[in-house]
């Protein structure tokens, strides 16, 4: 049963606030759990497993997967199904969850359709989490996938970018319209494959600080890099300058224009 008739078989609609936009291909699905399979034999943590079409594909792909939905009453419809009767159900928020707990020291994949609008701090969170997901594989808006994927000096060129390439290779897997979804979102969708790294992909004395740095240095867009870092971080203008013109750059760049190699150095010169 696809997720239109199994919501409309027991009068249920897709709710606005959890951002549900279900997926109705089947061939979709599979490609998705495909991307999930390892040698590490690794739990997959399904995140917004909404009406099991997922979680359906994950478990004929033969994974072991740990189901997860914040919705009352779509639990309640994942419990009712006889195909997941050996499935471990977890009722709550995927931004909330203790996932270390969860995985209890098994090496572990998340995957999921994510909800559009937490789709950004829950990639974060699972990038930064204890016990981290060594592979994420995830459907989010275009618009994200290109923030993950970007390069200096382009629009989509951020901190997301940067936080993300940090401990992860990102690749784009599949492309997708809205008619692939009920209802149909209004931008297109991108599923997306996180390979986390051995080691981060840059060297830097405070990883932390690395984030910091990253982070304020977009805080205000449309000022130099100098000026946003002074406010952000509390430090004097001209030191930050005076930094930035050992490293070979002048006093009136912007964040957009600095690789994340830069970042690190910057971060290490400033003692972040």
């Amino acid at each position: 049963m696809n997720p239109r008739s199994a919501l409309r078989a027991r009068g249920l609609h897709p709710k606005k606030r959890f951002g549900q936009n279900f997926l109705m291909d089947g061939n979709i699905a599979r490609k998705i759990a495909q991307a999930c399979v390892d040698e590490q034999h690794s739990l997959v943590v399904e995140i917004g497993a909404g009406t099991g079409a997922l979680t359906e594909a994950l478990i004929a792909q033969g994974l072991d997967v740990v189901a997860v939905e914040v919705d009352d009453d779509l639990i309640v419809l994942l419990r009712e199904r006889e195909d997941l009767r050996t499935t471990p159900l977890v009722h709550g928020d995927a931004l909330e969850l203790d996932y270390a707990k969860l995985v209890n020291g098994r090496p572990w994949i998340a995957a999921g359709n994510l909800p559009y609008n937490i789709a950004t701090p829950l990639l974060l969170r699972l990038i930064e989490t204890p016990d981290e997901p060594h592979r994420i594989v995830a459907m989010i808006q275009k618009d994200v996938a290109d923030r993950l994927i970007a390069r200096p000096n382009t629009p989509a060129y951020g901190s997301l970018s940067l936080a993300v390439q940090f401990r992860m290779q990102v690749r784009r897997a599949i492309k997708l319209g809205p008619g692939a979804f009920y209802p149909p979102p209004k931008v297109d969708s991108t599923v997306v494959v996180l390979d986390r790294r051995k080691s981060p992909s840059v060297e830097v004395q405070n990883p932390q600080g690395l984030l910091q740095v990253v982070r304020s240095a977009f805080a205000y867009r449309r000022k130099t890099l100098a000026n946003s870092l002074a406010l952000s971080l509390g430090l004097e203008r001209s030191l930050v300058q005076q930094r930035l013109q050992e490293l070979g750059f002048s006093s009136d760049v912007r964040g957009e224009q600095l690789n994340l190699a830069t970042f690190a150095a910057l971060t290490d010169a400033l003692a972040i």
